[in-house]
């Protein structure tokens, strides 16, 4: 076997950054805004209308609804799944919201986006609502239908949408309660 000299690999190194340092020029500028939102996936929902809830199975704790037909409330679309541990530690937040708001505007939807086959059952889905105590409506989106038009790539992942229908705030993961909260009353007392 043949022993390779780590100066015999130096021009490679260089060439290797070189080249690198060339595909990054030509790549085209984005501001630290656009790049994070690039990398956060639905991230870049912000300032855009809320897409549909698409493609979905089954409604659990509501009719089907329609995000147009929410118009003039405050909406919050909440990407979960029963089996993520980050979505069970956001959801008595998620469900506080509902309860405090929902007389004053606001629309929590949980989006049932399961992350395995298992999760898929609608008789799963119906028990695992029934066990945590979810009684905001939830929409089953088996085939991530409605995940793809958010662009979303997390659970939890959380959209809030104003009274004109636009994303105006977005949340990935656990944590930023109060600012979300904070975001939900900013928006129930703007002119509908």
């Amino acid at each position: 076997m043949r022993s390779i000299s780590r100066r015999s690999l130096l021009p490679l190194a260089l060439a290797g950054a070189a080249a690198a340092a060339t595909v990054a020029l030509s790549l085209p500028k984005m501001s630290t805004d656009a790049a994070a939102a690039s990398l956060l996936g639905g991230g870049g929902m912000t300032g855009k209308p809320a897409p549909a809830f698409a493609g979905i199975n089954s409604w659990v704790n509501s009719p089907p609804l329609k995000m147009e037909e929410l118009r003039g409330k405050v909406v919050l679309v909440d990407f979960w799944t029963y089996t993520c541990i980050n979505c069970l530690n956001a959801l008595p937040y998620v469900k506080a919201w509902h309860e405090k708001y929902k007389d004053q505007g606001l629309v929590v939807v949980g989006v049932h986006s399961p992350e395995y086959e298992e999760e898929k059952s609608l008789a799963g889905l119906k028990e695992a609502i029934t066990r945590l105590g979810i009684t905001h409506p939830v929409a089953q989106d088996n085939d991530f239908k409605t995940w793809k038009n958010y662009s979303n790539r997390y659970w939890p992942a959380l959209y809030l949408v104003d009274k004109q229908g636009k994303v105006v705030y977005t949340h990935f993961g656990e944590g930023a309660y109060q600012q979300t909260e904070a975001q939900i009353q900013a928006l129930l007392k703007q002119p509908g």
